[in-house]
């Protein structure tokens, strides 16, 4: 059995050559693709029989990849980020023209996280930049929990998977926005942002 930093720089090779790599995070196992790579991004849609009006959110490693993504950082989200990052929260900003609108569906805005997970920060790390975290899942189905229910799910559709064991959280990241000056939640996750 590889180690799991052999398996990360495998999955970052097959994230290089455009291939869809499966991981464990904080809540269930996401789909990684390199966001840049409009194929890949296609692939990923394709595979999850994703609506294309649905974007894609983004992991990043830190809060300084932000700035190749965002056009700003509200001022109602530093808080949030000081708090929740890492952490199961997707914050919506407004986003910059380089990022494809494959990834924003065309709404000029971008959801982005990071994540406590181990593996999935390492990943990000070792790949140097951010990766598209959708959840494992066909769309409308129940997200995958464990490498097995992906392989179950996908058959051999995943260009490779990183077992990190079964996840353990019973929700999704929680989605924040803003409707004009206003936090809004779009998805109820993990967090509460408006809990004492």
């Amino acid at each position: 059995m590889k180690s799991c930093e052999t398996s990360v720089d495998l999955a970052v090779e097959h994230l290089r050559q455009g291939h869809i790599v499966a991981f464990p995070t904080e809540t269930y196992y996401g789909l990684a693709v390199d966001p840049d790579n409009q194929s890949a991004v296609e692939r990923l849609f394709a595979l999850k029989n994703r609506p294309v009006d649905k974007p894609l959110l983004l992991l990043i490693e830190n809060t300084t990849q932000l700035r190749n993504l965002v056009s700003m950082v509200p001022q109602d989200f530093k808080p949030l980020m000081d708090k929740h990052w890492p952490g199961p929260l997707t914050l919506v900003f407004p986003a910059l023209d380089s990022v494809s609108p494959k990834i924003t569906a065309g709404s000029k805005t971008v959801g982005v996280r990071i994540s406590p997970h181990p593996i999935a920060a390492r990943l990000v790390q070792k790949f140097g930049k951010p990766i598209t975290a959708t959840s494992a899942n066909l769309s409308g189905k129940p997200p995958a929990k464990t490498a097995l229910e992906i392989s179950t799910m996908f058959v051999s559709d995943i260009d490779f998977i990183l077992d990190g064991g079964e996840t353990t959280a019973g929700l999704c990241s929680t989605i924040v926005g803003l409707k004009g000056s206003q936090l809004i939640v779009i998805r109820q996750g993990e967090i509460d942002i408006f809990a004492a």
